[in-house]
Parts: structure tokens; C-alpha cells; sequence
């Protein structure tokens, strides 16, 4: 593709559809995957991705622009053909695409590349959001954040550099659609991270960890359980969610 702002700063945003279902796949990717379809569309975003930053290098702009990949939810677990699953797979985190609260719904892997500037191989375990994307490129591009209202999302920068060793969000939210279904706590002190949920999905089947039976889970009404009081995880120790805490276990 051709750049015409290489000269000056520009925003250049891609909006995949890969790996999101229907997983649409040229004939040039079917069955090039072990893992069938969801493998197929993977391997084709791969190579997608490999094309632009291939162009970025070939223009020379390598060393002078940030690249952050990421997506915008975890895998979808609903998403079967028979016996294969077509949404992703979210490791040891409980949930997926569609759940306000649990961590395999909202935690996403991020990948940075700005070489010279920051330091490759770098492993940074610190909760950030997606929000923080506005206010890194309004700084990148020499630009100002709105001083009339408030912005929840906070500059990357320090954090990938190195300069701050801990994200400055000390709590996130996580609403379900426009309901509120958990909040996440980075104490700073500690480095302790601790997430209560007040409402979370009813599972169906109720150990499957989705809602087979509707298709995604809902936000609200019968389809999801309010906790009062909320349920209490120490994600540091914890991040499969697997143990509430109670005044027993965790007398703090």
C-alpha cells in the first residue's frame, strides 16, 4: 500500500476480521492449519499482519513507528461446528467473548514493536486497557488530550520504556454491555491484583464455563447471578478465578 504521509506522523488503523467467526478464509490458507478452520484464520491474520509490517520496514519506518497489536475480547466459546471449536481458546482463564467480568472475556494479549525505543523481548505483567491507546498516540503524534473532560485511558509510554514500573490504572471496571459486572483493584503497595464480581453469568451447561444454550451469555435478567456480597478473587495468586475468597481464607 502506499503511504501517502510517510513523511509526517499518521495513524494507520486495521480492524481485522480474522479471527472472528464466520472464520471467512481465502482458498490460499483452507487446510493450511493443524487445527482446522480457527487455525486456517489465524495463519491468514499472521500473514496479513506480516504484509503491512512488511511495508512499514520496505518504506523505511521502521525505527520510527509504534505498532501495537491486540484484540478486543477473548475467545468466543459458543462458536462450535460438531465437535470443533471455532471462537479461540482462552487457556486458564475462566469465561470468554461476551462475560463483563471474568478473564477470559477481557484479558487480551498486547504486542508492541517500536525498535530503538523499546527494549525488545520485554515481558511487562501490569493491567492496562485498550483505552490507553488514545492518549499514547495523541502523545506520539504530538498532539494534546482534552483537558475539559475526563479521559480514562492513560499514556503507555512510561510503562513500555520503562520509566514507571507499575500501569497508573489503580482500578478498571468491567461493564456488560451498560451493567457493571466486576472491578479490578491494582494495589499499589503490594502489586497485589484483586477483582470482585457482582454479577457473572449463569453457565449452561453450569460447569462448561459458557452459555451453550443461548449461543453468548447475557448481561442481565435470569441470565446472570447478582453476588452480594461480590464475589472476591486475588487474580496474583488466583488468575483462573477458581477460589472466592471469604473473611475465613482471607481475613484482610
Amino acid at each position: 500500500f502506499y503511504f501517502r504521509n510517510k513523511h509526517g506522523p499518521f495513524l494507520l488503523f486495521v480492524s481485522l476480521l480474522h479471527v472472528h467467526t464466520p472464520l471467512i478464509t481465502t482458498e490460499k490458507f483452507q487446510g493450511r492449519s493443524r487445527h482446522g478452520l480457527y487455525g486456517d484464520n489465524v495463519e491468514e491474520m499472521d500473514w496479513m499482519v506480516g504484509k503491512l509490517l512488511d511495508a512499514i520496514d520496505k518504506e523505511g519506518l521502521k525505527n520510527t513507528t509504534f505498532i501495537y497489536f491486540a484484540s478486543d475480547h477473548g475467545g468466543f466459546l459458543e462458536a462450535h461446528r460438531g465437535n470443533s471449536q471455532l471462537g479461540g481458546w482462552n487457556g486458564i482463564y475462566k469465561g470468554g467473548k461476551g462475560m463483563g467480568g471474568w478473564e477470559g472475556g477481557i484479558r487480551v494479549p498486547g504486542i508492541v514493536r517500536w525498535p530503538e525505543v523499546l527494549p525488545a523481548g520485554t515481558v511487562i505483567d501490569e493491567p492496562t486497557s485498550l483505552m490507553d491507546i488514545y492518549p499514547t498516540v495523541v502523545q506520539l503524534a504530538g498532539g494534546a488530550v482534552p483537558q475539559d473532560r475526563v479521559v480514562d485511558g492513560h499514556n503507555l509510554l512510561p510503562l513500555l520504556r520503562g520509566t514507571v514500573q507499575h500501569s497508573r490504572h489503580e482500578f478498571l471496571f468491567h461493564y456488560c454491555g451498560v451493567f457493571l459486572h466486576a472491578v479490578r483493584w491494582h494495589q499499589k503497595d503490594s502489586g497485589t491484583i484483586w477483582k470482585a464480581h457482582y454479577a457473572t453469568p449463569v453457565f449452561q451447561p453450569e460447569a462448561s464455563g459458557a452459555c451453550f444454550r443461548r449461543g453468548i451469555c447475557p448481561c442481565f435478567g435470569d441470565g446472570v447471578t447478582h453476588h452480594d456480597p461480590p464475589l472476591l478473587f486475588n487474580l496474583s495468586q488466583d488468575p483462573s478465578e477458581a477460589n472466592p475468597l471469604s473473611a475465613d481464607t482471607e481475613p484482610l
